[in-house]
């Protein structure tokens, strides 16, 4: 191996490192290492000056590698690779060794710290003169995205990226787009109608030439790579020809079935024909198969006699279809944790105690009661209603993170009350008001002040009957008083969950999530929007609890990444990819059946790796049994250097 001449920067990160770690002893001691011919230390190597140290260093002292010894790579790996390239330096010659989460975040002596700081430095050290010189993969690019998802996130995506000028493929599993957001009433903090500033977005998605919607479909199947992604999507029968139906109605009028109503949340029926809500896109009936006597075996057939159009086709089939794109965006939304994981509130058992999307079907003018208020028991107006908060939320047997929007929804919720019923009292159960958003604390301030509405703090511990009247079982927190208050209506604030479909679908596209199954980001702060696949985005309440103006921001920035990605003629992929000894393998197969993103077949008793379907995990390296398989720029041999150069200073 020829002679390395590596340089050492050591980051002081602020006081982020240098507060723990000495880091004038790292670069001293780093010095001693018989490949360094400089080692150096900065109080921000990856600011402008310490970058331009970095490549003055390259160039005066003719270095061969680098190790930058600072925060996480997974923060300025790229920066400080970039940098080094920028003076000739190959890309991969640059390594980072993680002296900030760590070392110097998890210690608080000083000596300890600086001397696992050393042995990080030294083991990458001995890793990066063992590194090759690669060069990025290029490969051709799909000029076309798949939006997963159709409600406002993926709306928003999908005109974004097709006014850009690329072909977007919408994919939405129900018989409509719009989402959560086309079942809500108004929108804090401006009170907008929801559907008035939804509808229009809806329409543009359907007229737009280069959106093509697929609705009542999913997707089954994801191969490929970043840029040439191969996508199977199944499309379930709709019965009816959206472009011969012209939602006359007389089809639902003659539907002798009856069935509750899913948009109402069960508040109201529907036929078994039916249009989801009156501003549905595709404006178009559908046919409930599970509901339907036309269907499996033909009982009925009224609608279809009714039908002038001839738009209804009982014999309507399943489709897959296949699409290749090159860039995805999911944007699956959200669910309500489910009420019944919380008996003691009592829904279920109550037809008084509803959920926070149920009240807002209540608050519409399209919904079950025209916009009235009343209580699903007996249609009489509740004078006296229970806004309860943190429903599963923060509660440790339950969702321990907070759902973000039910502190600005409920006060919302007792305001729109307080229109309808003026002289009702609204009370909402909190347990402190996070209203972290333009104009957010000014709405809680109007409705505690303009509207009377009583704010109680203190967890509800049982929701109860006593002679036909719903008592609500509070501790008042501020005043240490047990309140036992009665009401006629309640309203869960039910914390937010993924969708049902998200993790099956993580599976399909090989994305991770976290461990309450929301889309994992690959950094909170930097990269929001990213998952760890290339080319592959993440947006909305997918990614995690958010507003609707959150979520349209996030689904920009989404789109923006994927028509950067599809921007490009070529695209570059990481060249750290698994490498086959061909002399040593024995065509197992095991790491056909292991790899994750299918880039090994075994042929003529052989493993290839595709190369560009591989993406580096190093799964099949760990499983061969004879190691004919090595990780470029992670073979056993670095490994074991490193291993040695932590355990023997």
């Amino acid at each position: 191996m020829p002679k390395e001449r590596v340089g050492v920067f050591v980051c002081h990160c602020g006081r982020n490192i240098a507060g723990t770690v000495d880091v004038k002893k790292v670069a001293e001691e780093a010095s001693k290492h018989p490949a360094v011919v400089f080692a150096t230390d900065y109080k921000y190597m990856c600011s402008d000056p310490g970058q331009k140290l970095i490549k003055d260093a390259i160039r005066e002292y003719k270095l061969t590698a680098v190790v930058v010894a600072a925060c996480t790579p997974s923060m300025h790996e790229e920066t400080f690779r970039k940098a080094c390239s920028e003076v000739g330096l190959n890309w991969y010659k640059c390594e980072i060794a993680n002296i900030r989460e760590q070392c110097s975040w998890v210690h608080s002596e000083i000596d300890k710290a600086t001397e696992k700081a050393i042995r990080i430095v030294n083991s990458t050290i001995e890793k990066v003169i063992r590194n090759e010189p690669l060069t990025p993969i290029t490969v051709g690019i799909k000029k076309k995205c798949l939006v997963i998802g159709g409600g406002i996130a993926g709306i928003q995506a999908a005109l974004d990226v097709a006014d850009a000028g690329f072909e977007v493929i919408l994919v939405e599993k129900s018989p409509t787009i719009g989402g959560r957001m086309a079942q809500l009433s108004e929108t804090f903090p401006t009170l907008d109608c929801a559907q008035c500033i939804l509808t229009p977005k809806m329409v543009a998605v359907a007229r737009h030439p280069r959106i093509k919607l697929y609705t009542l479909s999913e997707v089954i199947d994801v191969e490929g790579f970043v840029g040439n992604f191969r996508v199977k999507i199944r499309k379930k029968p709709r019965y009816v020809d959206i472009d011969k139906c012209n939602i006359c109605g007389e089809c639902e009028k003659v539907c002798p079935v009856i069935v509750p109503n899913e948009f109402d949340r069960g508040l109201s029926y529907r036929k078994a024909i039916y249009i989801p809500f009156p501003q549905a896109v595709p404006a178009a009936y559908t046919i409930d198969p599970e509901a339907c006597l036309g269907l499996n075996p033909v009982i009925c057939g009224e609608c279809i006699e009714v039908c002038d159009q001839q738009a209804i086709n009982y014999d309507d089939k399943e489709e897959i279809i296949e699409e290749e794109v090159g860039a995805i965006i999911v944007a699956t939304g959200y669910n309500l944790y489910p009420k019944e994981k919380i008996p003691e509130y009592g829904y279920g058992k109550y037809e008084d105690v509803i959920d926070s999307l149920q009240f807002e079907r209540l608050l519409s003018s399209t919904g079950p009661t025209r916009g009235t208020i009343v209580r699903p028991s007996d249609g009489k107006v509740p004078k006296r209603v229970a806004f309860i908060q943190c429903v599963g939320s923060r509660d440790v047997n339950h969702l321990e993170y907070c759902s973000k929007i039910c502190c600005m929804y409920s006060a919302k919720h007792a305001m729109m009350y307080k229109h309808l019923v003026p002289d009702g009292q609204a009370y909402i159960f909190y347990i402190d008001i996070r209203a972290a958003g333009k104009g957010y604390e000014e709405f809680i301030k109007r409705v505690q002040e303009e509207y009377g509405v009583i704010y109680i703090r203190g967890r509800v511990s049982k929701i109860y009957k006593e002679n036909g009247q719903l008592i609500v079982q509070a501790v008042d927190t501020l005043t240490g008083e047990q309140l036992e208050v009665p009401v006629d209506l309640v309203v869960l604030a039910m914390g937010i969950v993924p969708s049902p479909d998200a993790k099956r679908l993580a599976e399909i596209l090989k994305i991770p999530v976290d461990k309450w199954g929301f889309y994992q980001e690959v950094h909170p702060k930097l990269r929001p929007v990213e998952s760890v696949v290339s080319g592959i985005f993440v947006c909305g309440a997918a990614q995690g609890p958010k507003d609707i103006s959150e979520t349209v921001a996030q689904a920009s920035a989404a789109a923006s990444k994927a028509i950067a990605l599809l921007s490009k003629d070529m695209i570059y992929h990481e060249p750290i990819i698994a490498r086959v000894n061909t002399d040593l393998c024995s065509g197992c197969g095991v790491c056909e059946s292991i790899c994750p993103y299918g880039a090994i077949k075994v042929i003529n008793k052989v493993a290839e790796v595709n190369e560009v379907l591989c993406e580096g995990c190093g799964a099949c390296a760990a499983a061969c049994p004879v190691g004919a398989i090595q990780l470029r720029n992670f073979r056993d041999d670095q490994i074991i250097s490193m291993i040695q150069a932590v355990l023997t200073r």
